[in-house]
């Protein structure tokens, strides 16, 4: 093993015109990439574009006003829309906002995927949401919750609030913690075959539903 990795180092090397026991210099970085966007967080041009691209993706749209009374009626028209009879809700997240969700249970860590697997739905907050991609970006945080249940149940609502849209993923990752486990949806999970068939619910909800708090 440890023949063939200098015989290919080797090569590598010859290849650089390196000398033995040389090391090339790293490549610089480039730093000149675009960090921000054209728009402001919340605006309106980001928060049409973010919706075309939800749509385009196959996720619902549900447009609301912000409080939370409105988010709470947005949640359970989605979840009806949907056929849910049940909703895993983080701990952190607004109470209001599960008021007409049916069958709500409250994560606890205790709750494993099997159990996940009986529950229809799950109702989450979003950390960041970027227009440009049509991405939303949970956190693992009090009002996402642990990345499991978002994984596991068949439809997702996730309520993303219009302030926090950016329109950049430069702008989206600046504002996430980066020892948080991290997770990035574009819309439903989908894959296709060889044969480029499309199928949904893979490898998490087949079903995105965003509730958009304006």
């Amino acid at each position: 093993m440890s023949t063939a990795r200098e015989e290919v180092l080797r090569r590598v090397r010859d290849a650089l015109g390196t000398p033995p026991g040389d090391q090339a210099p790293p490549a610089p970085v480039a730093r000149d990439y675009r960090t921000c966007g054209d728009h402001g967080a919340g605006s309106p041009a980001l928060i049409d574009l973010l919706v075309g691209r939800l749509q385009d993706y196959k996720a619902t749209v549900i447009r609301c006003a912000g409080d939370d009374d409105a988010i709470g009626a947005a949640v359970g028209q989605a979840l009806r829309s949907a056929g849910a009879q049940s909703a895993v809700v983080p701990a952190g997240l607004a109470p209001v906002w599960s008021t007409e969700a049916p069958g709500v249970v409250i994560d606890t860590s205790e709750l494993t995927a099997a159990a996940l697997d009986k529950i229809h739905a799950v109702v989450t907050g979003a950390a960041v949401a970027v227009a440009e991609t049509g991405t939303i970006v949970l956190d693992s945080g009090p009002t996402c919750g642990r990345r499991i249940i978002t994984l596991v149940p068949d439809i997702h609502v996730c309520v993303v609030h219009v302030a926090d849209v950016v329109e950049s993923v430069p702008e989206g990752l600046a504002l996430l913690d980066p020892a948080r486990p991290i997770t990035f949806i574009s819309g439903p999970s989908a894959t296709s075959d060889i044969e480029l068939s499309r199928v949904e619910g893979v490898h998490g909800p087949r079903t995105l539903i965003v509730v958009l708090a304006e």
